[in-house]
C-alpha cells in the first residue's frame, strides 16, 4: 500500500499524511512536520478521503477552492498496516525521508465534545 505526505502551503502551512486504505487515501492534516524522533507526537486532524490518484498531485489549488494554495510532495513510499481499530492505527512507513513505525490515536476527550476528527500521530 502507498502513503504520501504533501507539504501544503494554504491559509496555514501544514503537512497532509495520506494512507491508502479501502481504495482511497485516508487523510490527516498535521499543523507541524511529521514526527521523526521516537516519542515525538503531533496533532493530526482527519480530513476528507481523497482518490488514490491524488497521491501524485503537486501544483496549485486555485483561490476560492477548499485548500487553496501550493501542494508539493514531501515524501512518498510504501507502508505496512500493522493494527487498525476505530481509535488506533499502527503502521510502518518506508519513504525516502520518513521511515519507521507510527501510531495514529484518536483523542477520546475531544471525541466526547463532538470533535471526532482529532488524532495524535506518534513516532514509535
Amino acid at each position: 500500500m502507498i502513503f504520501v505526505v504533501h507539504e501544503h502551503f494554504a491559509k496555514r502551512h501544514h503537512y497532509d499524511l495520506r494512507l491508502e486504505m479501502n481504495g482511497v487515501l485516508k487523510s490527516w492534516a498535521i499543523p507541524k512536520e511529521i514526527p521523526i524522533k521516537k516519542g515525538e507526537r503531533r496533532l493530526a486532524i482527519q480530513t476528507e478521503d481523497h482518490e488514490l490518484s491524488y497521491a501524485d498531485f503537486e501544483g496549485e489549488i486555485p483561490k476560492g477552492f477548499y485548500g487553496a494554495g501550493t501542494v508539493k510532495i514531501f515524501d512518498k513510499g510504501e507502508y505496512k498496516l500493522l493494527e487498525v481499530s476505530d481509535d488506533k492505527i499502527v503502521f510502518f512507513l518506508k519513504g525516502k525521508k520518513i521511515f519507521g513505525k507510527y501510531a495514529l490515536i484518536k483523542m477520546k476527550s475531544w471525541k466526547d465534545k463532538g470533535m471526532e476528527n482529532k488524532w495524535i500521530i506518534v513516532k514509535l
